[in-house]
């Protein structure tokens, strides 16, 4: 089960009883539907918050990172194992994810310019219809690699638990560094990092 279902069904359990007392056989009164607008208003709310949320710029991590093949948006299938050598940012993000979209330019250029020192982007689209993505993809042109997880299973390998989540996985294949959302400015402490795991 992933994040956003657990998010929707613990909100539903809390929320339920709200509902029942506002259902009514017949038509609603002006209180009754005010009363519906309002909850309404909170569970968007909740949602943004849960889904979005920024609680921990970035988080030291460890611990092999889980090896994955997925089909690429350009190209044949990517295997991460393969890919040993060289510092990754593993990225995964959403069409409907708002911070994603910000944060994916941002990403491109991070990149460009590390990548002549062994770096490499790879973004990890968790969209349940690849074809969303793909438009998005087509407005941004970003330039790093794009795979596709439809069915979410390396993101719960990953415990992705926020859109965008980001996690810097060292030369040997090891994590080091987790970051769960995006800010403006989040960029200088993945210049850091990224320069901090390329020098070692």
């Amino acid at each position: 089960m992933t994040y956003l279902r657990q998010r929707l069904r613990h909100l539903q359990r809390h929320l339920q009883p709200h509902l029942q007392r506002t259902g009514t056989k017949s038509r609603p009164n002006k209180k009754s539907l005010a009363r519906r607008a309002l909850l309404g208003v909170l569970v968007s709310m909740l949602l943004d918050a849960t889904l979005f949320t920024n609680t921990a710029l970035a988080e030291p991590a460890s611990g092999e990172a889980p090896d994955f093949t997925l089909a690429s948006y350009k190209g044949p299938n990517m295997r991460l194992q393969e890919q040993r050598g060289d510092v990754i940012m593993l990225n995964f993000w959403a069409s409907w994810c708002g911070p994603c979209r910000i944060e994916m330019p941002v990403l491109d250029e991070l990149n460009q310019r590390f990548e002549v020192a062994g770096f490499k982007v790879i973004g990890v689209n968790v969209d349940s219809e690849p074809a969303k993505a793909g438009r998005l993809l087509r407005e941004l042109n970003v330039q790093f690699s794009i795979l596709f997880d439809p069915n979410g299973d390396v993101s719960e390998r990953y415990e992705v638990n926020a859109m965008p989540s980001t996690v810097l996985i060292d030369r040997d294949g090891q994590i080091r560094y987790r970051h769960e959302g995006y800010k403006l400015g989040y960029e200088d402490l993945y210049r850091a990092e990224i320069s901090e795991l390329i020098r070692e």
